[in-house]
């Protein structure tokens, strides 16, 4: 692992809403990161960050952070910051993150707009973690000295990091998926509780599709001044609201390019040790992936801050009529779908050398 020497000052967008909150919570201590600045929108600049947010995590807010004036989303508002978390949503962060990348930050976003860019990493670093290499390209075309690295879909990122392992082993041909995605993936005030209660809505708009396109770019590859090439599979998603508060649920049925016994497919979750692991940067879990061998796990409640909220927990392996195997996954939406995975991609670049 290839630490920085001191700690980056870094800043988060958006920083009053769910994933800013997580951001700022994760960031509390970090070895590599320093939080100095904390921005959000206009009605809310010049404010004590305390006064402004109510903290909707479990336990108090930061002390640290409480008294940090809330600044503009601006290059020249947050000058001396090397790295931006955005938590801005999609509405508002695509002007927002090119200014800053022209300014020579580097933006590592939680926003839609550039996952499916050409020349910008959709990384998950114990995925496709040689994607980060993108970035020396996007520099290039781009002309700017700053960078934008996007993480998946909240409930995409599960999917991906169980799939990874059995891509590498036996070859992945086809994947049905039905999610049962947490409130929390909604934001804050997020689904009316009229709506919620007493009921499963089946539809979240655009789910579907960012779930469907982003799992092949993530699972393909990165070839050097070429591009992104898409992973030779086929995804078909149903994406459901459910009334939990944090965690995607997922029920996953795969075709595999070769046969394979249950023992194999579990051995090889299990055994997988991706570079972030090797490396031991700071916010990859010991584990990736945890199998419960549990008749009813993975559970929602029970499974979902596994690993700090950054595992991945599997179970119910079985065989599929109709494709050949399925399964059940569990991931946490906020943390590691979200702020926690934003995190960890920076960590992996930083490791790189590439900030």
């Amino acid at each position: 692992m290839s630490a920085p020497p001191s700690r980056i000052p870094v800043a988060v967008l958006g920083a009053t809403g769910t994933v800013g909150q997580r951001f700022i919570d994760l960031l509390q201590g970090h070895p590599w990161f320093d939080l100095v600045a904390l921005a959000a929108s206009q009605r809310h600049q010049g404010r004590p960050y305390a006064s402004a947010t109510p903290w909707r995590l479990g336990g108090e807010m930061p002390t640290s952070v409480a008294a940090l004036p809330l600044l503009d989303c601006t290059p020249q508002a947050l000058s001396g910051v090397k790295i931006v978390f955005s938590a801005l949503p999609a509405e508002v962060a695509g002007d927002i993150e090119l200014a800053f990348a022209r300014a020579g930050v580097a933006v590592f976003s939680n926003a839609k707009n550039y996952r499916m860019a050409d020349d910008v990493p959709l990384l998950i670093p114990e995925v496709n973690a040689d994607h980060a290499a993108a970035i020396t390209q996007q520099r290039k075309q781009r002309g700017w000295p700053g960078c934008i690295v996007t993480n998946a879909n909240c409930s995409a990122t599960p999917l991906v990091m169980a799939l990874k392992p059995l891509q590498q082993a036996f070859g992945v041909r086809k994947a049905l998926v039905t999610t049962f995605q947490a409130i929390s993936g909604a934001g804050y005030p997020g689904v009316p509780s009229f709506d919620i209660l007493d009921n499963v809505i089946p539809y979240i708009g655009g789910e579907e599709e960012k779930l469907e396109s982003e799992t092949l770019k993530m699972l393909g590859s990165w070839e050097e001044g070429h591009g992104f090439v898409d992973a030779p599979l086929t995804v078909s998603a149903h994406c459901n609201r459910v009334a939990t508060r944090d965690g995607h649920l997922e029920c996953v049925s795969i075709e595999l390019g070769r046969q394979a016994e249950p023992e194999e497919i579990i051995a090889a979750w299990e055994r997988f040790t991706p570079e972030p692991q090797q490396m031991k940067l700071p916010s990859a879990p010991a584990h990736a992936l945890i199998y419960k061998q549990a008749k009813d796990r993975p559970q929602t409640l029970l499974d979902r801050d596994a690993g700090g909220g950054m595992s991945v927990t599997l179970g119910r392996l079985r065989p599929c009529p109709i494709l050949g195997y399925k399964f059940v996954m569990l991931g946490h939406n906020t943390i590691r779908g979200a702020a926690g995975g934003s995190i960890l991609n920076a960590e992996l670049c930083v490791s790189k050398g590439l900030l």
